[in-house]
Formats: C-alpha cells, structure tokens, sequence
C-alpha cells in the first residue's frame, strides 16, 4: 500500500486468505488492517470486506474550495455577517475582571454554574429531554468526544448526505464508516435513515435547524417518522447538532424522547462569532459523564473567561435572535425565490446556506466564477447525494440578488438563462 500498488477503491483479501499467502498468524493481519482502520487508510463494511478509502482521512474537504479572484464576490465561505455579532470587549472584560477577583485554580469546577445553569434552563424551554450540562470547545469537538465515548473504530455512522464536510471528514478519520442519509427540506429522510440502520449503523448524527450546506429544518411532522425509526433502534447513539441556535427562527423539535445513549449539542459560533469557541451539551448521564472524564484528561477544561463572557453576552441581550434570524432569513428567501422566477430550484428554509441543484458541478462553479461569484463546490458536503453548489447569503445585499440569480441561473443551464434566452457572459 505504501509503494502505491493499491489503489482508492480497491478491495482488500480477506484476513485469512491474506495470511496465508504470506505465511503469518491471521491475528497478525487482523492487527494490520485494524491499525490501518484506524488511521483511515482503508474502510471496512462488514461482510463486504474491506477497502482502500477512495481519499485519505487526512485530507480535509476544505481543500475542495474555490479561492476568489480579485474582483470576484466571495460567497462560498459559510460564515455568518460581521455586522450580525456583537462586540466581544465589553463582555470580555466582564470576565476577566471576575478572573482577576476570583481566579480559577486546578481540581475547581470545570462548568461555570450559570453557563451550565441557563444552558439547561434554554434547553428546557425546548423540550430537550433532562440531562446533565457539559463544555466543549465548539460543536465538532463536543460530536468527536460523544462518537469516542461510545463507539469504536469500525463503527459504521448514519450522516446527512449533503451534509457538513467538517463532520464528513471527521468519522473516517475517527476510523468509522460514514452512511449516507439523504436529506430534503425537512431534515434526514426516514426511509434512508431506516436503511442506515438496518444496514447497522450505530450512531445518526443529524442537524436540528439550519443544517449546512441545504438550510433543511425538521419539522414537528418528519421529528415524529424520524422518533418512531429510532425507537425501533433502540441500542443506536443518537447525536443532534443544533449549531443554529441563536440565529434561527424555527423551533426546535428534539428527536431524543431521553432514553438510551443521546447527546444535542449547542455551540456559539454562529451568533457571537466562529472564534469564541464553546459549546454546550447534554444527554444521558453516561454518555455525558464520559465525555467530561476524557477532557479532564486532556485540556482539563474548557476556559472559565470564555464561558463567563459567553454568559454575559447571554444575559445581556447582545444578541437579539429574532432579528438576526429574520435577516437571514430575508436573504435566504429572496434569493430562492429569484432563482424560482428563473426555473432554478433552491432550498433553504433555514441558516446561513442556500443549496442549489446542477447538472454539472464543475461547469457551474466555473461559469459562476467568469460571471463573478465564487460559490462552494458541491463535493465538499456531499457522499453519495446528487451535485449541487451552496451559497452563503451572509454577504449579500438586496441589490445582490437579482444579479446573483441571474449569474446563477446562467451557470447551472449551461449557458441559457431565465425563459431560455442565452445570457451575455
């Protein structure tokens, strides 16, 4: 493998077969490929053998991205508006001033007790099932923690398909097996879910609201169909990202009824900006305890200023959702429906992100670029899910829009834009 001789995609001999060609205990070659697994060199998929990762762990799907030109509108990145977030000084200095009165010292509380105190509080108020609070530094490291803690290299994890490339990355090079999930509007689809885990996934992760890259939500109907296939999969660790708390307008139908191994994580990124770095989680009392038994273990804890500027920020109001929400959401809404008027179809109830279906990934990208917009490629989220781009309307303007869906509108016909007519390039 190392000399090249095997390539992305190539099926493995069994283990047996394998040792005995080359003359060693096959529990010599069961340790190799285990080692090799867990490096996220190759996959395994059960009595389907095992393969060469079609691209290593290592390589993070950031790199599928197109870098914008001089002159070119950048709306590809996925970050929320800078003029969205609240200052961070004033809260800061709060903290540190506390800090400076009463500074934290080793073997003392990991949890600031009114962060963990309105946390629970706000969880309640969503009818999040009861769970003890812990602190990780962001949503993709309170989901990391959650997988180790109850699964194993090997495991096979049902994820939305589009889904978050980040989290994408993340299973395989954990040593798991990602399995797609198809997703509309309203969130993961139960059937494909259902499959998933007949198929013997082990966990499902999926995205509350404002899910990255479609803007998909689920509603109080899909919760429903998705709650009645996990309850007849009872042993399977339920994980939900509600990383658009704070931005999002929709409510939030939690899939947890509270029994089993479950986790919903909050981060804060969104709202406040992506480098104050702090989530929040719950879930059973065992999948919790042993998340918070490995950080001490590691970093120890999560920074007391952080969370105590995160709880001014809280109960300060520095952050109105309602309206932050409802900007996106103007945006969001304006743009899918000039890309309708054009005969492009869109999707985007909710978020940062508007997720447009092509026919052709790369041509779209392309055209797009030589008309002056750099969007995200659709293969950074994607497994098996058809090609799309996705659009971040976080930069935009209300003059933005006619002329975007124009451009795009040109981009994904191939050259022929709304009504048909040829677009000047």
């Amino acid at each position: 493998m190392g000399r090249g001789e095997l390539q992305p995609g190539q099926l493995l001999p069994p283990m047996r077969e394998l040792a005995q060609e080359l003359g060693v205990n096959p529990n010599t070659v069961a340790s190799a490929y285990r080692t090799l697994r867990e490096r996220g060199v190759i996959e395994t998929a059960g009595r389907r053998g095992s393969r060469v990762r079609s691209r290593p762990a290592s390589t993070a799907r950031d790199e599928i991205r197109v870098e914008a030109p001089e002159g070119v509108r950048d709306v590809s990145l996925g970050n929320p508006d800078t003029a969205l977030l609240p200052p961070l000084a004033a809260a800061f200095a709060v903290a540190a001033g506390a800090s400076d009165r009463q500074p934290v010292m080793y073997g003392e509380a990991a949890i600031d007790t009114r962060l963990s105190a309105l946390a629970r509080e706000a969880f309640d108020a969503d009818g999040v099932p009861a769970g003890p609070v812990g602190v990780t530094s962001g949503s993709l490291d309170a989901i990391e923690r959650v997988l180790v803690a109850r699964l194993r290299p090997g495991d096979a994890v049902a994820v939305e398909d589009p889904g978050w490339g980040a989290l994408l990355d993340l299973v395989p090079a954990l040593g798991m097996r990602p399995v797609p999930v198809a997703v509309d509007e309203e969130g993961p689809v139960p059937e494909a879910l259902e499959q998933a885990l007949r198929e013997g996934a082990r966990a499902v992760i999926v995205t509350a609201r404002a899910q990255n890259p479609t803007g998909a939500a689920i509603t109080a109907g899909r919760a429903r169909e998705l709650r009645a296939v996990l309850a007849a999969h009872p042993s399977a660790l339920l994980i939900e990202d509600d990383h658009g708390h704070g931005i999002v307008d929709l409510p939030l139908y939690p899939l947890s009824m509270g029994n089993g191994s479950w986790a919903l994580v909050r981060s804060v990124a969104k709202a406040y900006g992506p480098d104050l770095r702090l989530a929040v989680l719950t879930g059973d009392e065992v999948t919790v305890d042993r998340v918070l038994g490995r950080q001490r273990l590691g970093p120890g804890w999560v920074s007391r200023i952080v969370q105590r500027a995160v709880v001014e920020l809280w109960t300060s109001g520095a952050v109105v959702p309602k309206e932050v929400a409802g900007t996106y959401a103007r945006r969001r809404d304006a743009l899918v429906d000039a890309l309708r008027r054009r005969g492009v179809e869109a999707t985007g109830r909710s978020g940062l992100n508007v997720w447009v279906p092509v026919p052709d990934e790369t041509g779209a990208v392309t055209r797009l670029l030589q008309s002056g917009w750099a969007v995200a490629p659709g293969a950074r989220f994607r497994i098996a899910a058809a090609p799309g781009i996705r659009i971040t309307v976080s930069p935009l303007t209300e003059a933005d829009i006619e002329p975007l869906a124009e451009a795009v509108a040109y981009a994904v016909t191939g050259g022929r834009g709304s009504a048909g007519r040829t677009l000047a390039t």
